[in-house]
């Protein structure tokens, strides 16, 4: 839920709760405490005698005096009709009171047996100034708590009748009505604002209480803390954006240490690999400094031996320096026109003396029109072929080794094939030998050492060039490499 929602809700509960369950209070107790005067005979169902019982008695006891004088003026028989008595008591009855009718001192009619034998002997007497008076004689009994209205008249026969509108006016209500009234505010205000608070703290303070744990555990490192995803507004925002964080710094940290690992690695396979010449070079320069090597031939094959060694560790140095450029992404690039044809002839002549120290045979064959053109980095496309055959040669098992580089026409673009009959690699190996540190042999002991990283360069310079590269392969049989270079096309104007 929303602040601005919740803020509404509040505002409106402060208002509207307390207000509704005060109304439903003064109710209750006032119904309470009119059940209370029934024990005295007397009903009420009008609040007014509760709140201000003597103002109540005097505007009703007036009401009852005029029609009764009316009546009287008409008939001076009419209060001697007991129906009419009993219909102007029924009217007053409900309000706490009732009347009693004295005639010649004695009791001729009262609307309450009851409470009329405790007040009636009180009564005032008969006053005959009182008959014509406008003002209604009224006197209010301290210890009966009684509000007693007297009107005087003379029946029909001359006898004296005095009209009594007696109404029960215990202020003791009032004030525990308004004692009663204040205790119950108190406890609903107590109560709505516990409501309120307990509502506000599970919206509010438990989430965020929730969100201070979260950011606690990210601060120790636990990154694999969650947040449940079951709130809205405001702030189930706030826990998506926690989230994306959280997802984040995993990513983050679980990239570094990956990178930190094969840091690793590449440390432990070029410390490997730079051993092996290393101890050759040591051992053959020892061979000709303690004369094993006596003969002219000898020597110059020890020396041609340290050469490639040599050879080998530049190789490795330049692998590394490359891979630090591709894990920057600042590879120096150096783009030309080259033309393919010339280009592939000149990289065949230097890499097929090599090859054939090795007896290994290189085939070439190119299938693509003398003048076709391609913009690329000789430098580092020579870089490409020389990784792909280094890794041909690194796992050819046969005894008379084979390479085909084979140059083909695809309208567009330049394919470049590059096919050994070495052991192949497996076909669950095959989708991750582009990755970085993968290697096919299980063991860093295995005759074939390596980096690891020479295929991933060779993918990151094609797809710098525009081109991507795949490889197919038969276990057992040979691997192809093929790549494809988009050609050189002259803007017409």
């Amino acid at each position: 839920m929303k602040f601005k929602t919740r803020l509404l809700i509040t505002f409106f509960t402060i208002i509207l709760l307390p207000l509704t369950l005060a109304v439903t209070a003064f109710l209750a107790i006032g119904n309470y405490l009119l059940k209370e005067q029934e024990e005295y005979g007397f009903r009420n169902s009008d609040y007014n005698v509760l709140i201000d019982p003597t103002q109540a008695s005097r505007v009703m006891s007036d009401e009852i005096f005029f029609e009764v004088k009316d009546r009287l003026a008409d008939d001076p028989d009419a209060l001697e009709d007991e129906e009419v008595l009993e219909s102007i008591n029924d009217r007053i009855a409900g309000k706490s009171s009732y009347i009693i009718i004295r005639r010649n001192g004695g009791l001729y009619y009262t609307g309450n047996e009851v409470a009329s034998s405790q007040i009636f002997d009180r009564l005032p007497d008969f006053e005959e100034d009182n008959i014509d008076s406008e003002i209604s004689q009224s006197i209010y009994y301290d210890d009966m708590k009684k509000q007693v209205r007297q009107m005087d008249f003379y029946f029909g026969d001359g006898s004296q009748g005095s009209f009594f509108v007696i109404t029960r006016a215990n202020p003791l209500i009032s004030r525990k009505l308004f004692v009663d009234m204040a205790i119950s505010i108190m406890v609903i205000l107590f109560f709505t604002s516990l409501f309120l608070t307990q509502w506000i703290a599970k919206g509010v303070f438990d989430p965020i209480n929730q969100l201070n744990k979260a950011m606690q555990n990210i601060a120790e490192g636990n990154l694999e803390y969650m947040l449940p995803d079951k709130q809205d507004g405001e702030i189930g925002e706030l826990y998506r954006n926690y989230e994306d964080m959280r997802l984040r710094l995993k990513e983050s940290t679980d990239e570094k240490i990956l990178a930190e690992k094969q840091n690793k690695e590449l440390v432990s396979n070029i410390s490997h690999d730079l051993k092996t010449p290393i101890t050759a070079i040591k051992g053959y320069v020892e061979g000709i400094m303690d004369g094993v090597a006596d003969t002219p031939e000898k020597i110059d094959k020890y020396i041609k031996t340290i050469y490639n060694k040599a050879n080998d560790m530049d190789r490795l140095i330049n692998e590394l320096t490359v891979y630090s450029g591709i894990d920057s992404n600042r590879i120096p690039y150096h783009f030309h026109k080259i033309n393919v044809s010339e280009y592939f002839g000149d990289c065949i002549e230097e890499v097929g003396l090599d090859l054939e120290s090795k007896n290994i045979a290189l085939n070439y064959s190119s299938l693509i029109s003398p003048d076709t053109l391609i913009i690329a980095d000789p430098e580092q496309m020579k870089r490409v072929i020389n990784n792909i055959i280094g890794n041909s040669v690194k796992y050819m098992d046969k005894e008379k080794g084979e390479i085909d580089i084979r140059i083909l026409d695809e309208i567009d673009s330049v394919r470049v094939e590059i096919e050994d009959n070495g052991k192949g690699i497996v076909a669950r190996d095959l989708p991750n030998i582009f990755e970085r540190f993968f290697r096919t042999d299980a063991s860093r002991n295995s005759a074939q050492g390596g980096s690891g990283i020479g295929l991933s360069i060779v993918k990151k310079i094609i797809e710098d060039h525009g081109g991507y590269i795949w490889a197919t392969s038969r276990e057992g049989e040979g691997t192809c490499m093929h790549f494809v270079i988009r050609k050189y096309q002259e803007t017409q104007d």
